[in-house]
């Protein structure tokens, strides 16, 4: 059984403890939080007559929806039919992180928000590849046409740029945060033309501003070639901060922030579509200094996630 909850503000929270009582004995309290629409949360939709089901996406948890359906043909009307339905609680009302998401039922790639310091912290949209590999993947780099600038200064790293949609750097001080709580991989996936290629980091981190958001990645698997190795243990480098070991200002030299080494094995920061001089987005062990890759995605997860048994 339930008890509807009348006169709630809309695109309200609300925490609600429930305890149960007889004579004078009383249950523990349970406690939830839930969260009303807003007052324009209406959606009219028009099905084709071959449609048997339709799926409804971007519900609130542990509320409640009415939904009316009617049939039309040649101008006559059937009947209307309404059911309603309470939405069920969410495995994690405050995800970390996308695979998080994709356990509360997110099955579709697109932006979400998580909450890297909990319900007590402030929301961060992110985008979520669910897809690949099994899904869960927080996506932190990614380009695809030339649009977003990546000769940024330290700062503009640290806070991230551009658009979730096309191409952008989460920020490296969320990417601390973030990999730093528990194990985590990385996933690289580049395509170019026809051709795919991926790499597979069993073990990723990025360390602290005060480490200079150092890298950490070993344990590679995948069929782009082992890359990222040559950079392992290496500090971000942007246009006004070098940290290059040999005083060569590689981030000014191949025009955008990365772990350079002496300088790099990959820099899928570089410049979009110049395939020469050694400037563009590289992977050396895929296609080699002077093919610049067209498409590039650098995403995590945690490291326990399991595509086999989520759902």
């Amino acid at each position: 059984s339930y008890v509807v909850l009348s006169k709630l503000s809309a695109g309200s929270s609300y925490i609600v403890t429930v305890t149960a009582k007889q004579g004078r004995a009383q249950s523990d309290a349970l406690t939830s939080i839930i969260t009303t629409g807003t007052k324009s949360d209406k959606l009219n939709v028009i099905l084709d007559s071959s449609v048997t089901e339709y799926k409804l996406t971007g519900l609130l948890s542990m509320s409640r929806y009415i939904v009316l359906v009617q049939g039309e043909r040649d101008g006559h009307y059937t009947s209307l039919v309404t059911t309603e339905f309470i939405t069920g609680k969410l495995r994690f009302p405050f995800p970390t992180e996308c695979s998080q998401e994709l356990l509360n039922g997110a099955l579709q790639s697109g932006e979400v928000d998580i909450f890297p310091q909990g319900k007590e912290g402030q929301a961060v949209r992110v985008y979520c590849d669910m897809e690949t590999d099994g899904g869960g993947w927080t996506v932190f780099q990614r380009r695809m046409n030339g649009k977003t600038d990546f000769y940024r200064t330290w700062s503009e790293y640290s806070a991230g740029f551009g658009n979730l949609s096309e191409e952008f750097w989460l920020g490296n001080e969320l990417l601390h945060n973030l990999t730093s709580v528990g194990p985590v991989s990385l996933r690289v996936d580049m395509r170019s033309g026809n051709e795919t290629a991926y790499a597979h980091y069993a073990n990723f981190s990025i360390d602290s501003v005060e480490r200079k958001y150092a890298l950490t990645v070993s344990g590679y698997t995948g069929t782009a070639g082992d890359s990222m190795r040559y950079h392992n243990g290496r500090p971000f480098s942007t246009r006004d901060k070098d940290t290059d070991p040999l005083g060569i200002h590689c981030a000014r030299a191949y025009m955008g922030g990365w772990w350079y080494k002496n300088c790099y094995k990959t820099n899928l920061n570089g410049l979009f579509g110049i395939n020469s001089n050694n400037q563009g987005i590289v992977w050396i062990d895929w296609k080699g200094k002077d093919a610049s890759i067209p498409f590039t995605e650098m995403k995590f997860r945690p490291s326990r996630f399991s595509p086999a048994t989520h759902g």
